[in-house]
C-alpha cells in the first residue's frame, strides 16, 4: 500500500506500508524503528509488543515530540499502561495502533507539521 510521495517536503513520510516492512525515502525496513520528521532511528530493539517495556521509549522520551505513535504490529496490542509513565511524565502524548493505521496517521501529522514520533514494532520475519 503506497502511503505518501517521495518529497523532499514530506521528511521521512511512510512511503509504503506492507506486513513487516516500511518504505522511507526509497530505504525499506524491516526490524523495528522509530522515524522522527528529521530522523530515522532504525536500531530500535523491541520485536514484540506484549514485550515493551519503559526503558525501549526513553530515546522517544529524549527526543520530545509532543506525540508518540506507537505501532504494535498487525494488530492493536496494549502493553502495559506503567511504561508509558515517562511519556506523561515529560507530557508526550501517546496513541497507540496497529502498524497500518500508526503509519497513515504519522503521515498526517506529519503534513500538518507537527512534531510526532513513530515506532513501529517490526518482528523482521
Amino acid at each position: 500500500m503506497k502511503m505518501a510521495l517521495d518529497n523532499s517536503a514530506d521528511g521521512n513520510a511512510v512511503q509504503r506500508y506492507e506486513p513487516g516492512r516500511v518504505q522511507i525515502r526509497n530505504h525499506g525496513f524491516q526490524q523495528s524503528l522509530i522515524v522522527l520528521p528529521d530522523r530515522l532511528l532504525s536500531d530500535w530493539a523491541p520485536r514484540e509488543a506484549q514485550k515493551l517495556c519503559a526503558t525501549d521509549l526513553q530515546t522517544i522520551i529524549e527526543c520530545r515530540p509532543e506525540v508518540l505513535i506507537l505501532g504494535t504490529g498487525e494488530h492493536q496490542i496494549f502493553p502495559e499502561p506503567a511504561i508509558f509513565a515517562g511519556l506523561m511524565e515529560a507530557g508526550i502524548g501517546c496513541e497507540i495502533m496497529d502498524n497500518a493505521a500508526a503509519c497513515r496517521t504519522f503521515n498526517i501529522l506529519l503534513a500538518e507539521g507537527r512534531h510526532a514520533a513513530l515506532a513501529l514494532v517490526l518482528n523482521g520475519e
